[in-house]
């Protein structure tokens, strides 16, 4: 057998990709939502695409060892996803992946992290995580936000975030502190709407000001509340970050010889990765989403993978391993091809053991079939995808019809999500400027109340306007009763205010987010 003819046949197809099949195929298999199943909190939604029987995490893990009693003999008369697929349906996935963590019910692969609220990929010691995707090493109070590493505190929708601490609707933000609306920043401190600055203090619009007439304007800009949100809107960047080097994308720190890379860093010689690398630095990754930390290097057309890996191909969630191809959720495995949730196995097809030299020749002879069939370097395809498509960070990240996805096999969610939503909760309205004269034009219910306490000023219009605002010293407020609401954005979608997030907002003087969580991910990373 010629392991490495195989081995170059995908390599060679997958440099080819494009940016938005990249997109479609791989991200597609990573969820960012969260549902009711059961009574039990999943990523996964109700479909007949996996097994009836969903695990935790633990119970997962614990029955790993009886895994390979599921294995099937590879048939010739079926393709290869034909023989996966039946496979895959034989296995109980699990709910949530979350190790050694607390307080994260609301959280998937989480590890070692605590206060972890409708997040993902929080990993590494980090604490009071809300609404953020991808947040690593040590950092806190991190909300509505991408890409935050390195013991960064006090992040708020943040974008590309390392070594850093009180940064407020910023992208791109590398060793910096009390930053406001601005990007590209490197060693910088007390700035606001600044744009591509290295080691400057006291800066508004990349003007230096004295400390005191910096001070005196940032309290004027920093009262006006209710254009935070636009000032982020109109927040533009497009930045590489420090010392990248021949290099396409966006913040992608340290990274070189990287085409189409999106918030990665320290990766030598890619294309098509998003939020891949490590502070060790990788190599060769194409057509990559998620993972590298704390090494790894050859990853060929893969989601999610990580803790020392090397050479995997078309592979979904493995760590430890190395010469994986197509296979998902493995540990420290080898040689291993279409395989699920093993862990500690060499030389195994469809969850069954071979020897070496029986391995080698089934392997050829099906990598063989699949070459012919025209599948050999193809991705799992949609028709395999459990996720519905406009939840999975394929959904977030780019702006897919739902008709072009359902006619590759890919599923759509239309409903509502209303998974952490309590029934019967009184809704309020977002639109701050609406009339109420007009809410029956506009299909909206007039949830205004007019018993608001003091100290709380009435603001602009009705909603959650209506919850905050300044008293009469001009001290920032939020009426503690927006915790017993659910907000309903100008889109219809969803949302609630958690006491964690209540805590931030108070705590820094932040207005209340206006628009659904999953929409503010969008934000992140396309604004």
């Amino acid at each position: 057998m010629n392991l490495e003819y195989w081995k170059q046949q995908i390599i060679t197809r997958r440099k080819q990709t494009s940016f938005r099949d990249f997109l479609k195929e791989i991200a597609s298999w990573f969820p960012f939502a969260f549902y009711q199943r059961g009574g039990v909190i999943t990523s996964l939604p109700k479909t007949d695409r996996i097994n009836s029987v969903v695990l935790s995490s633990e119970e997962f893990e614990g029955s790993r060892d009886e895994l390979q009693k599921k294995a099937k003999v590879y048939d010739f008369e079926k393709t290869f996803f034909e023989n996966y697929r039946e496979l895959y349906l034989s296995i109980p996935l699990y709910n949530l992946f979350s190790f050694g963590s607390e307080n994260a019910q609301y959280g998937d692969n989480v590890y070692n992290s605590r206060n972890v609220y409708l997040s993902n990929g929080v990993v590494h010691d980090c604490e009071n995580i809300l609404y953020s995707f991808y947040i690593k090493l040590g950092c806190s109070n991190v909300l509505n936000s991408f890409m935050v590493w390195d013991t960064s505190d006090n992040v708020y929708f943040g974008a590309g975030v390392l070594q850093s601490y009180n940064i407020f609707y910023a992208r791109y933000i590398y060793n910096c502190n009390n930053i406001w609306f601005s990007s590209n920043l490197t060693g910088c401190s007390e700035c606001i709407f600044c744009d591509h600055l290295e080691n400057t203090s006291y800066c508004i619009r990349n003007t230096q000001l004295s400390k005191e007439e910096y001070l005196k304007q940032k309290a004027e800009i920093l009262q006006d509340k209710h254009q935070y949100f636009e000032y982020y809107m109109n927040l533009r960047a497009e930045g590489l970050g420090p010392f990248c080097q021949n290099s396409t994308g966006r913040f992608i720190p340290l990274c070189e010889d990287v085409e189409n890379g999106y918030f990665s860093y320290n990766v030598h010689s890619g294309k098509n990765i998003i939020f891949m690398g490590s502070n060790h630095g990788n190599k060769d990754f194409y057509d990559a989403f998620g993972g590298g930390w704390p090494r790894g290097d050859r990853y060929y057309w893969v989601c999610w993978a990580g803790t020392g890996s090397d050479d995997l191909y078309i592979c979904h969630s493995v760590d430890l391993s190395n010469h994986l191809f197509y296979s998902y959720y493995c540990t420290n495995c080898s040689y291993c091809l279409g395989c699920i949730g093993l862990k500690n196995k060499s030389y195994c097809i469809l969850n069954k053991q071979y020897t070496k030299e029986e391995w080698e020749i089934l392997a050829d002879k099906i990598f063989s079939q699949m070459e012919q069939d025209g599948i050999l370097w193809d991705f799992f395809p949609g028709t395999l995808n459990p996720f519905y498509f406009n939840d999975t960070m394929a959904g977030i990240l780019w702006d897919f019809s739902k008709e072009e996805v359902e006619a590759e096999g890919y599923m759509w969610r239309d409903e509502e999500i209303k998974v952490d939503i309590p029934e019967g909760a009184d809704v309020v309205l977002t639109s701050p400027q609406s009339s109420p004269q007009g809410e029956e034009e506009n299909g909206w219910s007039n949830n205004k109340n007019p018993n608001i306490p003091s100290p709380v000023r009435r603001g602009l219009g009705w909603g959650i306007s209506d919850y905050q605002g300044y008293d009469e010293n001009w001290n920032w407020y939020i009426n503690p009763e927006i915790l017993k609401k659910v907000i309903q954005d100008k889109k219809g979608n969803y949302y609630r205010i958690v006491q964690m997030e209540y805590d931030f907002l108070m705590k820094h003087w932040l207005p209340l987010p206006e628009i659904h969580w999953m929409e503010r991910m969008k934000l992140n990373f396309w604004l």
